[in-house]
């Protein structure tokens, strides 16, 4: 049996149904329910999802335009909201998605009073801060995808460098996911050796000068996919999964989800930091050691979040 018994969708666009079928595929939840205010949109995905039912780990799929289908679901993934366009920053977006988190967050706790929330909609640690702000659940109850994505983008670009296995890499994209996000170089390993001291199995190897460009791609990376296909769908689905698994099994596994943090001169602000996740959502948060140039990156990364946070106050 899966690790979650059901978990609600808000939102039937790409991102929505990506997360449903990864999660599905992956034998995730048990029931996945779809809710959009366009009920035709909903059903037609919904029946699209059950049409390879056959194909799968068993499961439920069931979706429509009443928000009663998230009842009872132990997370709701919030995927709803204006989406980037090209040109366009994440924190464009903050305006119109605040003003619909604040109205939709206390709907669906009133149906789901029990259930985790993970928004994914962006700019996603302004929303997630507006949505604990609104409901009077306990922070570590609603969660943001935060930099889950950005970081396994990091990791791929790395093992793709030196012709290592992606899960060998161990490396973290901190702070916004946007613009001002950073990599925490410093602790940055493969199998415990620092990145630049690794060479590949075919002399590859990362130099200092190269980390700043690495950095660069992943910040960029929904820019240039947008601009090719419209939107970023796949990966932010398989890394909002790896999420539910770990809420669903109760893992206590370390991710760079949203989370509440306090930073000296900024206050409260809602950013990625490695995190502690389980059935209960955000657990604790770790204490990473940062250099000097990473606090200050960091920091300032905080400082824009809560900017954005307070024009949208």
């Amino acid at each position: 049996m899966a690790g979650l018994q059901k978990v609600a969708i808000v939102g039937a666009g790409t991102v929505g149904t990506a997360i449903a079928y990864a999660s599905i595929i992956q034998g995730v939840v048990d029931e996945v329910a779809l809710y959009d205010m366009n009920g035709t949109k909903a059903l037609a995905e919904v029946l699209d999802l059950r049409h390879g039912l056959q194909f799968v780990p068993p499961a439920k799929v069931d979706g429509g335009d009443d928000l009663a289908v998230c009842s009872d679901a132990d997370v709701v993934v919030i995927t709803a909201g204006a989406k980037q366009h090209p040109g366009q920053s994440r924190m464009d977006l903050a305006h119109a998605n605040a003003a619909l988190a604040r109205t939709l967050t206390p709907q669906i706790v009133d149906v789901a009073p029990d259930a985790v929330l993970l928004f994914v909609t962006n700019p996603v640690d302004v929303i997630t801060y507006v949505a604990q702000e609104c409901c009077g659940l306990p922070h570590g109850r609603i969660i943001g995808s935060g930099t889950v994505l950005d970081t396994s983008r990091l990791r791929q670009l790395i093992a793709a460098r030196l012709g290592v296995a992606v899960s060998s890499v161990h490396a973290n994209v901190v702070g916004e996911h946007g613009d001002s996000e950073i990599a925490l170089w410093s602790t940055a390993t493969v199998g415990g050796v620092h990145i630049t001291d690794v060479v590949g199995p075919d002399g590859q190897s990362v130099e200092v000068h190269e980390l700043d460009e690495l950095l660069h791609q992943v910040r960029t990376a929904a820019y240039r996919i947008i601009e090719g296909k419209g939107a970023t769908n796949l990966a932010i689905g398989l890394s909002t999964a790896r999420i539910l698994s770990a809420i669903g099994a109760d893992e206590r596994s370390v991710l760079p989800v949203t989370a509440r943090h306090s930073f000296d001169g900024v206050g409260d602000v809602t950013l990625s930091l490695p995190t502690l996740v389980g059935r209960a959502g955000v657990l604790t948060t770790l204490e990473v050691p940062l250099d000097a140039t990473e606090r200050d990156g960091l920091a300032a990364s905080a400082a824009a979040i809560r900017r954005v946070i307070d024009d949208v106050s």
